[in-house]
């Protein structure tokens, strides 16, 4: 039996516990909450939350109602409204803001959209957060024939730009403190805040009913708050951006979130590029024909993303730049496109995805989406120092370039790969490389067309200098093919020479091994014979009596010559 002694140790397990961040409630006491995850909870509204609430907000007139909306605003961005004023009261919390802002995106799901943005002008206070400026001054564009974000603006954000600055629901702003200043923001985080939690509450709350008036500049508000000094601020720009995105539909991608986001990738806020590269990878997932028809755009875009110092932007735009090449339905292609995306991540792992595509058969007719993957690729391959890989990306180029669909499609590709194919073409020692470039060259030639004609002198020049490029193919092609039949006749006459004076030079070897063999015949008969008669000339130099001539005796001495 064990002995328990002052020494003996024990061991006691404790059992884990869930670890907890330290928050206030709505009282203002401390409580342990979870931390939430890369999804934000759905937003409940704080005091329309029942359905007897709602109705006695629907019982209200409208001038009551009216002021119900412009507390509910007041409280969604920051501020505490006293009931009476000898009593304290806690400071605004973000748990506070989302409550108000679900309230708000309820009220006016009861009483009307634009009730509550128009006339009781919400909609005109988000703005004045959102863009200090003016939202003219930010996306406008006094000329509309060069381009711009102002059309991509939903009409209802214009038509309520023209009461914005003086009501008195806007009063309360002027004394609250916390603007990112440093990034030209003059208004208050908590107002900021509040306003894209009450754009998010509506496309969650409401939704489709909400898309003409938010999805338009709020986007870019939200984007653009992805870079600001508070954590509160940039995590319900996150969270905003992505109820957007989710809300729109897929056919304002091309007109409004491709230059959006595009634009937002060019921002000097490493979070904001971060924000817009994972939102782009959203759309992929929600409009992925609209992103697929947008790639020749999209891709230069985002690989300029890729050699980003920041290794969460560079990390955020290899994620996008797999997620938007997969949207390309191309059978042919789509096994290679991990290969590809790694390629442009890593040149190191350019080879690689250009032996991949050598193994692709294309059937399916190549479009600018797919062109917009691969050329980039080909491109970098046709720099390559190993002949052998040049080789590689020319039959690729080949192949591809047979089965271009439109020369639109190739046109924007030409200026890419033609040059380098010229190089390949006159630079690389090797004939049959040399050879392989000039087919690529023919090919993409012919993929062009007239692609490049234009009702200019230049595009006549440049179409005519094709055309003379082409020609000047075609006869060194021909060229090389009456060098090869040459070359050909030739090695076929060496041959047959070579295979005659083998068949001479055999029969001579027989002749002479036959003569070789009958002279070893003779020298063997000689050397016989030769013998014979030395055996004859020893036994006659014995006398009668048995004793040799030479030295006398019976028995030969060693030095006899005529000893056996």
């Amino acid at each position: 039996m064990a002995s328990i002694t002052a020494n003996t140790k024990h061991k006691v397990r404790v059992p884990s516990t869930k670890k907890v961040v330290a928050g206030r409630s709505k009282a203002g006491a401390k409580k342990a909450v979870s931390k939430r995850g890369s999804i934000a909870p759905l937003m409940k509204p704080a005091t329309l939350a029942t359905p007897a609430k709602i109705e006695e907000l629907n019982g209200l007139d409208q001038a009551e109602q009216r002021i119900q909306v412009t507390n509910m605003c007041r409280l969604a961005m920051g501020e505490q409204i006293l009931i009476d004023r000898s009593k304290p009261h806690a400071a605004s919390t973000t748990r506070d803001r989302i409550g108000a802002a679900a309230d708000l995106a309820t009220a006016a799901k009861e009483l009307g959209i634009k009730f509550v943005l128009k006339e009781c002008e919400v909609m005109d206070e988000m703005q004045r957060m959102l863009f200090p400026e003016g939202i003219t001054k930010t996306f406008g564009n006094d000329d509309a024939s060069v381009g711009g974000l102002k059309p991509s603006i939903s009409a209802v954000s214009l038509a309520s730009m023209g009461s914005c600055g003086t009501d008195e629901m806007t009063a309360f702003t002027e004394r609250t403190t916390g603007t990112d200043s440093n990034r030209g923001k003059s208004t208050p985080a908590n107002a900021r805040e509040g306003s894209l939690l009450i754009i998010r509450a509506f496309c969650e709350i409401i939704g489709k009913p909400a898309e003409p008036y938010v999805v338009g500049a709020f986007i870019a508000a939200a984007l653009d708050e992805c870079g600001s000094n508070s954590n509160s601020v940039r995590e319900a720009a996150e969270d905003t951006a992505t109820a957007l995105v989710k809300l729109s539909n897929p056919f304002v991608f091309t007109s409004l979130l491709s230059p959006l986001l595009l634009k937002a990738m060019k921002s000097s806020e490493w979070r904001v590029k971060v924000n817009a590269l994972d939102r782009l990878a959203q759309c992929a997932e929600t409009a992925p024909k609209q992103v697929c028809s947008a790639l020749p755009a999209l891709i230069p875009g985002v690989t300029g993303q890729v050699w980003d110092t920041k290794a969460q932007v560079n990390k955020a735009a290899g994620s996008c730049l797999m997620a938007i090449c997969k949207t390309n339905p191309n059978p042919d292609v789509k096994p290679a496109i991990p290969a590809v995306v790694k390629a442009v991540c890593k040149p190191s792992e350019t080879n690689k995805a250009v032996s991949e595509l050598m193994s692709t058969t294309f059937v399916v007719t190549v479009d600018a989406p797919t062109l917009s993957m691969l050329c980039p690729v080909l491109s970098r391959a046709l720099k390559e120092k190993l002949a052998i890989h040049k080789r590689a990306a020319c039959i690729v180029i080949n192949n591809m370039s047979k089965l271009v669909g439109s020369p639109e499609d190739v046109a924007p590709f030409g200026g890419l790969l033609v040059p380098e194919l010229k190089k390949v073409a006159s630079s690389v020692q090797f004939e049959e490389i040399r050879d392989e470039a000039l087919k690529a060259l023919a090919s993409l030639t012919k993929a062009l067309g007239d692609s490049y004609k234009q009702g200019d002198e230049d595009g006549a020049a440049e179409a005519a200098r094709l055309e003379e490029e082409k020609a000047a193919v075609e006869a060194e092609q021909e060229r090389i093919r009456q060098e090869r039949d040459a070359e050909k006749a030739k090695e076929e006459a060496f041959r047959k020479k070579e295979e005659e004076e083998k068949r001479k030079y055999k029969e001579a070897m027989d002749a002479q091994r036959q003569l070789n063999k009958m002279a070893e015949e003779k020298a063997k008969k000689e050397k016989e014979e030769a013998n014979k008669k030395k055996e004859a000339a020893r036994l006659s130099t014995k006398a009668q009596g048995g004793k040799c001539q030479g030295c006398g005796l019976k028995k030969c001495k060693k030095t006899c010559p005529f000893k056996k």
